[in-house]
C-alpha cells in the first residue's frame, strides 16, 4: 500500500533563518520512511527530488498512480531515473518483468522508462527495507544491481578529529553512468561521531541525508543553515534530512550510526563542494 505523498517547496535562506525548530523539522525533516507494509514517498523542489521508503512484508509494493500523478507522467520513471540502497533484509525489485535479487546494503539503478516497479521481500519476517531516490532524467541508462562488494570505499578523516569514517559510492560515473543521482552509504568507525567535518556546501546541487542504524535511545544533531547563520536538527533513526544548495550539512551522532546520501543536480562530481573554515561557522 501507498502513503499519501507529500510535497516538499523550496525554502529562501531567508526565510529558513526566521523559522523556529517546529518549522524547520516541518520544512527539511522526513520523520517517518520506513513503516512496514508501505511505501512513503515524499516530492521536493529541491532538484525535483524524490524521496521514498518501501518496506514490503507479505505482499509486494508496486509503485502506483499516484506517484505517476505527482511528477505528472503515465509513469513514475517516464521521465525519471532511480537509485535505491536496501538497509533491511534480503530484498527482490522486480523492474518491467526483470527480477533483481537486491541483498542488505546492496543497490539498485533503474533507469529512465522503466513502466511498472514492485518491492518485495524475501523473509517478510525480516523484511527489506528500500531507501529509494529518484530525480529526472534526459537520457535513458541501464538499469543495474550494485552490490556492496562492488561499491567504490573511501577511508576519510581521522579519530583525532572524531570523523574516521568509511563511505561506500554505490551510483557514481566511475561504477555506471546516470543521469545526475549520486548515491552512496558512510559508516562511522568506533569513537567517531562527526560524518563530515570540515562543513561544506554545494551550491550547484541539493542533497538527502538518510540516517540509520542508530539506537532507539540515541540521535544525530545534523547541522544546517548558511555558515553564518547555523541551525540544527534533531534527528533520529530512519529519518531524512533535505539538504538546500545554500545549506551546510553535517552532523554528529550520540552513538555509532550510518548515512545514505544522494544528490541531484548540475553536475555528478563528488568533489565539486565549497568548504567552510571553522573560523567562519557562526
Amino acid at each position: 500500500m501507498t502513503e499519501t505523498p507529500t510535497t516538499r517547496q523550496a525554502v529562501h535562506y531567508e526565510q529558513a533563518e526566521m523559522l523556529d525548530g517546529d518549522d524547520l523539522r516541518r520544512h527539511f525533516l522526513i520523520e517517518q520512511l520506513m513503516v512496514p507494509g508501505r511505501l512513503t514517498a515524499t516530492y521536493t523542489h529541491y532538484d525535483r527530488m524524490l524521496v521514498a521508503g518501501a518496506v514490503p512484508t507479505d505482499a509486494p509494493l508496486a509503485v502506483g498512480e499516484d506517484l505517476a500523478k505527482l511528477v505528472g507522467s503515465a509513469t513514475l520513471l517516464e521521465r525519471r531515473e532511480l537509485g535505491l540502497i536496501n538497509v533491511g533484509g534480503a530484498g527482490r525489485v522486480t523492474a518491467d518483468g526483470t527480477v533483481y535479487e537486491v541483498g542488505p546494503q546492496d543497490a539498485l539503478y533503474l533507469g529512465r522508462g522503466i513502466a511498472s516497479v514492485a518491492f518485495a521481500s524475501v523473509d517478510p519476517a525480516n523484511p527489506a527495507k528500500f531507501y529509494i531516490n529518484s530525480s529526472p532524467a534526459h537520457a535513458a541508462h541501464p538499469s543495474r544491481l550494485v552490490t556492496k562488494s562492488q561499491a567504490i570505499v573511501k577511508e576519510l578523516g581521522a579519530p583525532e578529529t572524531s570523523n574516521r569514517r568509511t563511505l561506500s559510492q554505490y551510483l557514481h560515473p566511475e561504477v555506471l553512468p546516470t543521469c545526475q543521482l549520486l548515491m552512496g552509504l558512510t559508516r562511522l568507525h568506533s569513537g567517531s561521531v562527526w560524518n563530515t567535518m570540515p562543513a561544506h556546501t554545494h551550491d550547484r546541487r541539493m542533497e538527502a541525508y538518510f540516517y540509520f542504524e542508530l539506537p532507539a535511545d540515541a540521535v544525530v544533531m545534523h547541522f544546517m543553515g548558511r555558515p553564518e547563520a547555523t541551525r540544527h536538527l534533531v534527528v533520529r533513526n530512519e529519518q531524512a534530512v533535505l539538504s538546500p544548495p545554500w545549506s551546510i550539512h553535517c552532523g554528529a551522532g550520540t552513538a555509532a550510526y550510518a548515512f545514505i546520501w544522494s544528490m541531484a543536480g548540475d553536475n555528478q562530481a563528488f568533489t565539486d563542494m565549497d568548504f567552510v573554515a571553522m573560523s567562519d561557522l557562526l
